[in-house]
C-alpha cells in the first residue's frame, strides 16, 4: 500500500522542440563571415527530460533511443555542476528524445533542456545561450538555440571570436496554414563529431557567387515570403538555397541527399508539385528530407500520391507537421514517489 507519510517530489520538465536546418549562408565565410544558418522549429518532434531530488545521482532512460543518451547527459549534468558549483544529488529521466544525426538537432536540444531544467532547480539566472556555451553547443549554427527560446523561423550570423553562440538575425513566424511533410530514413546517419569536421575541412570553400545568392535568396524571398505567407517566393528561395548547398556538399555526402530513397522522393515530390509549389530540401547532414507545402490539405494529397505511386520506400517514415511559433516549455510540479 502506499505510504502516506512520503512526501511528494518536486519535478522541473523541459520540453525542447526539433529544428530543419534549411542551410548555411557562407561555410567557409568566402564573403567574410563564416557559416551563418536559417532553420526552421516544428512541431511533432521533441525532446523532454524531468529532473527531480534524490539521494545519490540517477540518470534513467524512458526509450531505447533516450538509453542511447544517458551518456552524454551524465556529461552535461557533470559539466553544469563544474561550472555552477552546485552538486546537490538528482535524479534525471530522460522521458523522449530527437532521432540521432538525424537533422533535428538533437545533441542542442539536450543540452539546453537539461541545461534549463538544472538552472530552473537551482535558481539560477542563466541564458540559455551561455548555457549552451558552457556545453559545447552551437559552434557552427545557432538557429537550434534560438529555436529553444523563440521558434519560428530563424536566421543567424553564424558565430563570432567571443566563442558566444551565433546572434540571431531574424525571427519570422511560420504561417499557421503551411505544413512540412518530414521524410524520415532510419538507416542512413548524417555525418557528425569528426567525420563532420573532416568533410567541412577537406570541402572546398563555398564559391562567392554561390554564397551571395544563397543570401538573396533568404534576404529576398525566403524571409519576405514567410513574414507575408506567400509561397510561391518563399519555396523557389529555398529551392534554389537548397540546390546550391546540395552541390557543394554532395561530394562529402554521396549527393544532394544523404539517403537515396529520400532523394528520389523529394525529386517526385518537386515533380509533382510544379503547379502549387513545394519547397524541398535535407535537413543538415540529413538523412532526414522534408517538403513544405501551403496546406494541410495539399501535404495530405501529396503523400497519398507519393504512395499510390509507389514512390515512397518501405524504409521510409513520412510525417505531416506544423512549423512551431513557440519556444520550449518549463514546466515545474510534483510527484508523489511510491511506497510499498
Amino acid at each position: 500500500m502506499r505510504n502516506l507519510h512520503l512526501q511528494t517530489v518536486r519535478t522541473v520538465r523541459v520540453s525542447a522542440p526539433g529544428r530543419l536546418h534549411l542551410g548555411f549562408l557562407d561555410p567557409a565565410g568566402s564573403l567574410g563571415r563564416t557559416f551563418g544558418s536559417v532553420g526552421l522549429v516544428i512541431d511533432g518532434f521533441t525532446t523532454e527530460v524531468e529532473l527531480a531530488a534524490a539521494t545519490s545521482d540517477c540518470v534513467t532512460a524512458e526509450t531505447l533511443a533516450a538509453h542511447e543518451e544517458r551518456g552524454r547527459a551524465v556529461t552535461l549534468l557533470q559539466q553544469l555542476r563544474e561550472r555552477t558549483g552546485r552538486h546537490a544529488p538528482l535524479s534525471l529521466r530522460l522521458l523522449q528524445v530527437l532521432p540521432p544525426h538525424a537533422g533535428f538537432g538533437s545533441g542542442t536540444q539536450l543540452a539546453c533542456a537539461i541545461g534549463r531544467a538544472f538552472a530552473q532547480w537551482h535558481g539560477l539566472d542563466l541564458t540559455t545561450a551561455t548555457l549552451a556555451q558552457w556545453l559545447g553547443r552551437g559552434l557552427r549554427s545557432g538557429v537550434g538555440i534560438a529555436g529553444f527560446d523563440a521558434g519560428g523561423l530563424l536566421v543567424d550570423g553564424g558565430p563570432g571570436t567571443d566563442g558566444l553562440p551565433a546572434p540571431l538575425l531574424s525571427r519570422v513566424a511560420f504561417p499557421e496554414a503551411w505544413r512540412i511533410v518530414v521524410v524520415q530514413d532510419p538507416s542512413h546517419r548524417g555525418l557528425s563529431g569528426s567525420a563532420e569536421k573532416e568533410a567541412m575541412a577537406t570541402l572546398p570553400p563555398l564559391p562567392q557567387a554561390s554564397a551571395a545568392d544563397i543570401c538573396h535568396q533568404v534576404l529576398m524571398r525566403i524571409l519576405p515570403g514567410a513574414a507575408r505567407a506567400e509561397f510561391a517566393p518563399f519555396a523557389a528561395g529555398v529551392h534554389r538555397m537548397q540546390q546550391l548547398l546540395g552541390e557543394h556538399f554532395g561530394p562529402a555526402q554521396g549527393g544532394a541527399f544523404t539517403s537515396p530513397p529520400i532523394g528520389r522522393l523529394m525529386q517526385w515530390i518537386a515533380d509533382a508539385s510544379r503547379e502549387h509549389g513545394a519547397a524541398i530540401g535535407q535537413s543538415s547532414w540529413g538523412p532526414t528530407g522534408f517538403a513544405i507545402l501551403p496546406s494541410q490539405a495539399r501535404a495530405e494529397i501529396v503523400v497519398e500520391a507519393a504512395r499510390a505511386a509507389g514512390q515512397v520506400d518501405p524504409r521510409l517514415k513520412l510525417r505531416i507537421v506544423s512549423g512551431r511559433n513557440h519556444p520550449a516549455t518549463v514546466r515545474e510540479g510534483t510527484s508523489e514517489p511510491l511506497g510499498d
